[in-house]
């Protein structure tokens, strides 16, 4: 892996994984459009990350079967039709079909971290992993200002119709530029799907692994969801693009998950997957204790987006390091745990926030980061071994 070509991977990766968050700084603006209530405009962020983990389960799996060099261009051009679609309905129930479509088929950056894991030597995979991971984080936490900064200026629908423009541009791209490697396994969709599972089954380091992500995107995107009503109401309501450049605060985090993955490089990936699990619980204390405070809020920002991004650096380098001719499926794996357990985080703020406001949220958030410390003290010498 060149850096140039490791910098058009984490490009198209933040790209990619933008499409999933576009909707979050706007629920309110969205919700004014149609006429429906927070709580109702919360499901967008549900659906579409709901779409995204099954299709990661059920497309990137291909990536240990098809070239990626035939699967990529056709996976990301799909994705930009349905973005276009998003820009352009006219009714609630149908953009939160089509954003389940898009979260369904913007999962091109699982596809290109296995890629990036067999070009890479065993020397820089969690360099690069960690370098791509961190074009993820990026486009995360772009993709809020860009929102918040053109809903402001031309609309919420211009978004989606610019996202699938370069959508479609980064398809036409990586179809000229990705090498024609073959596909390391031969079996049938069906019997791929299947593998899956088995994978899971015969690694306990993967099942360890699934659920500390899940319950760090989880918590992840809980705060999230709740920050977007908490910006939006008193004390702060603050517009779409404010509350969109908040988000550029987590920057840092990119420039953590880009460094992280060296710890595994160097064999400390277990001590520093408990230290990334501990720290969330200093950023929502802060945010629940500070919530009224425009320091206390960006300081939580800040130290949830560096453990956050750390530590899925750390899981995905530790599971594509195993089995060179599984990579796909258990990128598959820890994705679709990751990403179920971003869609029923943002389920519960909804809920939570309905029930009791900003400091029901970060208790739930508590609770959840409390089961991730205990599942990675019991499983720690299991991550060891791996």
């Amino acid at each position: 892996m060149s850096r140039t070509m490791t910098a058009l991977f984490a490009f198209a990766g933040g790209a990619a994984v933008a499409n999933t968050y576009w909707a979050q700084p706007l629920l309110h603006v969205i919700a004014e459009t149609f006429d429906v209530s927070a709580g109702s405009a919360g499901l967008l962020v549900t659906v579409t990350q709901t779409g995204y983990a099954a299709g990661v389960l059920l497309l990137v799996p291909l990536g240990d079967r098809l070239k990626a060099r035939r699967l990529l261009p056709l996976v990301m051009g799909a994705c930009a039709v349905a973005l276009a679609a998003a820009g352009l309905v006219t009714s609630y129930p149908v953009l939160l079909m089509t954003l389940a479509l898009v979260g369904f088929t913007t999962v091109a950056a699982q596809l290109l971290i296995p890629l990036a894991a067999d070009l890479a030597g065993d020397d820089q995979r969690g360099r690069v992993v960690g370098s791509i991971v961190s074009g993820l984080l990026t486009g995360i936490l772009v993709s809020r200002a860009v929102s918040g900064v053109l809903a402001s200026a031309f609309g919420w629908r211009a978004i989606y119709l610019l996202a699938a423009m370069v959508t479609a541009t980064l398809a036409l791209m990586l179809g000229r530029l990705l090498p024609a490697a073959p596909a390391p396994v031969s079996a049938g969709y069906v019997a791929l799907l299947r593998s899956v599972f088995a994978v899971v089954r015969g690694h306990r380091v993967v099942q360890v692994t699934l659920v500390l992500g899940a319950l760090n995107v989880g918590v992840f995107s809980l705060f999230w969801s709740a920050l977007t009503f908490l910006l939006s109401t008193e004390p702060y309501s603050w517009t779409a693009v404010q509350i969109g450049l908040v988000g550029l605060v987590g920057l840092a985090g990119a420039l953590a998950a880009r460094h992280v993955g060296r710890a595994h490089d160097v064999g400390k990936s277990t001590p520093a997957t408990g230290a990334a699990l501990g720290l969330p619980i200093l950023a929502l204390t802060i945010g629940a204790v500070g919530s009224h405070t425009l320091f206390g809020v960006l300081a939580a920002v800040l130290v949830l987006d560096v453990a956050v991004q750390a530590e899925n650096v750390l899981h995905q380098t530790r599971l594509v390091s195993i089995d060179v001719h599984a990579r796909g499926r258990f990128n598959t794996a820890v994705v679709t745990s990751a990403m179920t357990g971003g869609a029923g985080g943002s389920a519960i703020a909804s809920m939570l926030w309905s029930a009791g406001g900003w400091s029901a949220v970060m208790k739930g958030g508590l609770a959840m980061l409390a089961l991730g410390l205990l599942v990675w003290r019991l499983g720690r010498n299991t991550l060891r071994a791996a």
